[in-house]
């Protein structure tokens, strides 16, 4: 199959756990779904060691029944479908890959944790979705995962690593094709953006406390590494209520939502980016990820 046989956008994120798409590029995803590209979302593990938010969902963590991971499954397909996105998958297929908890704890090389995996080995599978989807556009994290949890410094290694082998024509030919993705983003916020959404956030009488600070949100830069920004304000209803779908893990009042530390941020519904790999179009900021890309 060639790329002139798939939709003329194809755009690939790769995730941690289930709700991270959701918060860092809802309104992203279903401006692009809307528009009619193909949105392929790669989701690295079930999220079993998350913290559960709902009292009456409380059985289901890794220290109770174990039984998060099938029920976050759940979680993301309510969500994507909120976001209009038909193509998720589980990088390796559902369970494939542990989560691994927060960074120090002994979850972290437990048998089957993300974090322990050979990243040319959990690179693979992402060679393979890379060389069918085709994708012109990759999103995923920084080298420090936006916050430094393993699961999302490994998903920006294995993400980065699949990109390379993808293109490389030696490199297990079984898995199709290579493919050389034309431009590669890392999920950004911009400070002042972020100071912002805090601003409101203390203003509004939402029952979250107004504590969180600007460099609680994953990914904060000065606004000068921003080379992207994508307008979700049409899309704002879908991102919020795929947020609502993740309700193990988010809590949400009307711009606002809350992890299980219970400490409020604002909804961002302008979603930023820095290319890191590719052509960047003309101009102060790309309005479009797709900008300069042929099909």
């Amino acid at each position: 199959m060639t790329d002139q046989d798939h939709p003329a956008r194809r755009l690939l994120l790769v995730h941690a756990h289930p709700d991270d798409e959701s918060i860092n590029n809802g309104a992203t995803m279903a401006k692009y779904a809307a528009e009619g590209a193909r949105v392929t979302l790669v989701t690295c593990t079930l999220g079993e060691e998350g913290e559960v938010i709902p009292p009456a969902l409380a059985h289901l963590a890794a220290d109770r029944d174990d039984t998060l991971g099938a029920h976050r499954v759940a979680e993301l397909a309510a969500a994507m479908k909120e976001l209009g996105v038909t193509d998720h998958r589980f990088l390796g297929g559902p369970g494939r890959f542990r989560d691994s908890g927060m960074m120090g704890a002994p979850q972290n090389h437990r048998e089957g944790a993300f974090w322990a995996a050979p990243v040319d080995e959990a690179a693979a599978y992402l060679v393979e979705v890379i060389r069918s989807v085709r994708p012109q556009v990759l999103i995923t994290y920084d080298p420090d995962g936006g916050y430094g949890h393993p699961d999302h410094i490994q998903a920006h290694r294995v993400a980065m690593r699949a990109a390379d082998l993808a293109a490389d024509a030696s490199f297990r030919e079984d898995l199709g094709a290579p493919h050389t993705i034309a431009k590669i983003y890392w999920n950004r916020v911009p400070r002042g953006y972020a100071e912002d959404g805090f601003a409101r956030l203390r203003a509004a009488r939402v029952s979250f406390p107004a504590t969180g600070a600007v460099d609680d949100i994953p990914g904060v830069v000065d606004d000068a590494v921003i080379t992207t920004e994508i307008d979700g304000t049409a899309y704002a209803a879908a991102k919020t209520a795929a947020m609502r779908a993740h309700a193990t893990q988010i809590a949400v009042e009307g711009d606002f939502f809350a992890l299980s530390n219970n400490l409020g941020q604002p909804v961002l519904t302008t979603e930023y980016y820095e290319l890191v790999r590719g052509e960047r179009a003309a101009g102060s900021r790309e309005t479009d990820l797709f900008a300069g890309v042929t099909p």
